[in-house]
């Protein structure tokens, strides 16, 4: 039978979770995905906090399981985290997230939340996880210049004309098929394989191999996806852009959800166990969190970036979302806490860039102040959470 206390301490740090989810909802990933779309006109702050709150939950529940499991397990060595310090942990990290929010700058909550996490593993006696240091160190390094090097490139493509912007714009769109067509989710793969992408799971329709018939289906998407864009873009070009720019934004928010559910829930898994919550039943829970950040506070940060970073419009937005939802996509795979406000913030700069004018309206002064708050959120919850367990765990004995 389950002891009261830990039935308790399990409700305080499900309470942390979940204003950690709604801080999440209202920063990172409810206010980043639809930016650049705001920014371009292609659809109002209101609605975007409505749509990016429903993907982000759907993103949530099916594809949150990766960074989830890597938040909970695989960030100390040693022993696992205890009630006291996920609660801490998720506490200090949303309250971090949150101050954030109401200041109007984007905190990285991957950092807030990673470095909450060490810094209460390492203070429990816990030993660091360098490997996965380096696969995250390495994800954070990259994304500014993988990310701002292909908006750049999409965008510098665009203005240049080299061939028909509709034809260009269909390429992209060919692309973005790939893509959708590889990313893994858990409904689509049985449960000894794990996830499936759709063109796995429907590779049976193909005679011959596995791999052929997912490279088939692959192509295929891509074409379907080039083809209604073609259509759609045939009418008006600029109406056509901006329908395409609302599908990526609703993929990077779909891919936000996936990714950000578990910097939330990630710390509760070590001790769900003992209660036997399924890990379906906690990725429903924080992606609910998310929906509620982001119908109530994601508006606030959503103009704060469309508007403050740069003056955008459907093309430098296109370029901007391309990379995001690779990106986003790369971490849920390989499960690692990425930071929503970093890929979209790159983007947008690396668009900006390939625009005309000095910087392409970018505000040199507000990124100062936004890379400063990344490396701040990283190092400073690291000491506090440090800090805070070594004096909770005195005062208790």
């Amino acid at each position: 039978m389950v002891e009261l206390v830990t039935i308790a301490t399990f409700l305080v740090a499900a309470l942390a979770s979940l204003f950690m989810a709604w801080a999440i909802g209202a920063g990172s990933s409810g206010s980043t995905p639809f930016a650049p779309a705001v920014g371009a006109n292609a659809i109002s702050v209101m609605r975007a906090g409505f749509l990016v709150g429903i993907l982000g939950f759907a993103g949530a529940v099916l594809q949150g399981a990766n960074v989830s499991e890597a938040v909970g397990s695989d960030l100390i060595l040693g022993p696992s985290l205890t009630p006291m310090a996920a609660t801490i942990a998720l506490t200090i990290a949303a309250g971090l997230v949150a101050l954030g929010v109401f200041a109007g700058y984007p905190i990285a909550t991957a950092f807030t939340v990673t470095g909450a996490v060490i810094g209460v593993g390492l203070a429990m006696g816990g030993d660091p996880a360098w490997a996965k240091y380096t696969e995250i160190a390495t994800l954070w390094i990259l994304t500014p210049f993988v990310g701002g090097g292909i908006a750049y490139t999409i965008a510098r493509l665009l203005r240049a004309e080299l061939i028909a912007e509709r034809y260009l714009i269909m390429l992209l769109a060919a692309f973005v098929g790939v893509l959708v067509a590889n990313i893994e989710f858990a409904i689509l793969g049985s449960a000894e394989a794990g996830g499936a992408s759709i063109a796995q799971a429907s590779s049976g329709w193909v005679p011959g191999p596995e791999i052929a018939g997912t490279v088939a289906m692959t192509v295929a998407i891509a074409i379907l996806w080039a083809v209604v864009v073609g259509l759609d873009l045939r009418s008006e070009l600029e109406s056509g852009e901006r329908h395409f720019l609302l599908v990526l934004g609703g993929l990077v928010a779909f891919s936000a959800g996936g990714s950000q559910v578990g910097l939330a829930v990630g710390p509760l898994i070590p001790l769900s166990g003992d209660l036997e919550i399924p890990l379906t039943a906690l990725l429903v829970g924080g992606g609910f969190g998310l929906l509620l950040g982001s119908w109530t506070g994601a508006p606030r940060m959503i103009k704060a970036i469309s508007q403050d970073y740069s003056s955008l419009g459907p093309r430098r937005s296109i370029a901007a979302l391309i990379p995001s939802f690779m990106i986003a996509q790369s971490a849920v795979l390989f499960g690692i806490p990425v930071s929503f406000n970093e890929i979209i913030v790159s983007a947008i700069i690396g668009s900006g860039y390939a625009a005309a004018g000095a910087g392409g309206g970018v505000s040199a002064r507000k990124m100062g102040y936004t890379v400063l708050a990344w490396i701040g959120s990283l190092a400073g919850s690291i000491v506090i959470s440090y800090v805070a367990f070594t004096a909770v765990a005195a005062v208790l004995g």
